[in-house]
């Protein structure tokens, strides 16, 4: 593999959305898709001509003046930009003149910005909003964001291309909103940062367990709006809750790749500069009234942290705090967590008994974790033949693979013939 490959490959995550975002806003946002194939164009051409000559001093700026002239060649042949042709390539041509992206960094982030607040637009169907910040912010390929949709390419693509076709008939702005509708906007993005840090922190599918990428994605949009003017403590609570999450990375799987749980890892492996990131924004949320989902999950993050060893964790205080995340969010995911605190503190039947009802939810009739838990809690209890028959239908649910072989090694343990005690 060419050296240019793995640059390439980092380059266009970290910078092809603020090249987007910044085209966008020369270009306008009806002509977003320009300015997603000028920046593809820029990566292909780097992938071409890098390999030969080298790659260049400052492969962003290369890039960015690529993608600019991209835009160039292609707004003269089409001559679609009636009366704005002259002023959209004067600004294309100085936009892309610059030499040092850092002179221009505050200006980028701005762009970025309003792109994520365009893409949370009230007027774009949330699957679509999510589909399209992974698209556009991220850059995620339309393979990748139907790998976190758990869909298939053609079904994201479709929503692509509806989410640019409405903001083309509705002429939204890639503007910051009006205060009034600020806050509302405001939790659509987080809501949309915090789906991307999730499915990297526990991937649905494939080989990995954790995808690095989308959880420093993730952190990364998260902790651009927490230094912007749209921070707000809930928002520092999403950083703290990210960054506290992330710190464990290291220690969630050993090297085989195959997962430890929490109660089981490593803490020295745990990163003390993500830890120490998190609880500086953990102080910065307490500084207003309101109470997020994020501020409390953030709280059973930090719990966790705090611990020197998985036998000292306050799990009691971790209870009350779940009781508390479900009246903020009653979902049946955040009821199954829960029953994970209601085993550590009142044991596994207790916990059993708090799962019932969910097992006639229709939103986790596909989600092996409910059954993985239910056969914990029966090999707790000693009830070895049920416990393996809910590890044998977890198997059949869809899972990563790190998860599918955890999943084995309990039915296997869950299988294996009881010792018999010795003879006295």
């Amino acid at each position: 593999m060419s050296e240019a490959q793995p640059l390439l490959d980092h380059l266009f995550r970290r910078q092809s959305g603020r090249m987007v975002a910044h085209l966008t806003r020369v270009l306008g946002p009806a002509n977003l898709s320009l300015a997603e194939e000028s920046v593809q164009e820029s990566m292909l051409k780097a992938l071409q001509i890098w390999p030969i000559n080298g790659v260049p001093q400052n492969p962003e700026a290369w890039l960015f003046r690529t993608a600019h002239n991209a835009a160039i060649d292609a707004i003269r042949r089409a001559r679609t930009f009636e009366n704005k042709t002259d002023t959209i390539l004067t600004e294309l041509t100085r936009s892309a003149a610059k030499p040092d992206l850092a002179h221009i960094e505050e200006e980028l982030r701005d762009d970025e910005l309003r792109m994520i607040f365009l893409c949370c637009h009230p007027a774009i169907p949330r699957d679509s909003s999510i589909a399209l910040s992974l698209r556009t912010v991220g850059g995620f390929s339309v393979r990748e964001i139907a790998r976190a949709f758990l869909a298939d390419d053609t079904a994201i693509a479709q929503r692509l291309v509806r989410a640019k076709k409405q903001i083309r008939e509705t002429g939204l702005k890639l503007e910051q909103p009006d205060p009034s509708e600020m806050e509302t906007r405001l939790d659509a993005v987080l809501d949309v940062i915090y789906f991307i840090f999730n499915e990297g922190y526990t991937a649905h599918e494939g080989d990995d367990l954790i995808r690095l990428d989308l959880c420093q994605e993730g952190l990364r949009l998260a902790s651009l709006i927490a230094t912007s003017s749209l921070s707000r403590p809930r928002v520092h609570a999403l950083v703290a809750l990210m960054a506290l999450q992330s710190a464990r990375s290291a220690a969630r799987v050993d090297a085989r790749g195959d997962l430890i749980l929490l109660e089981e890892q490593d803490r020295t492996q745990w990163d003390q500069s993500l830890i120490r990131l998190g609880f500086k924004h953990f102080e910065k949320s307490m500084s207003g009234f309101d109470v997020s989902q994020y501020h409390v999950e953030a709280a059973i993050a930090a719990t966790h942290a705090r611990a020197a060893a998985s036998g000292v964790i306050d799990w009691k205080a971790i209870l009350e705090l779940y009781d508390q995340l479900y009246e903020i969010n009653p979902s049946p995911i955040v009821a199954l967590n829960r029953a994970v605190a209601v085993d550590k503190v009142h044991g596994p039947y207790e916990a059993l008994k708090a799962i019932k009802p969910l097992e006639a939810d229709p939103k986790l009739n596909h989600y092996y974790l409910l059954l993985a838990l239910r056969g914990h809690l029966l090999l707790e209890l000693g009830r070895r033949e049920e416990a393996a028959a809910f590890f044998s239908a977890a198997l059949e649910l869809r899972c990563s693979e790190p998860e599918r072989r955890f999943l084995m090694r309990k039915l296997s343990s869950a299988k294996a013939p009881k010792s018999i005690p010795e003879q006295l």
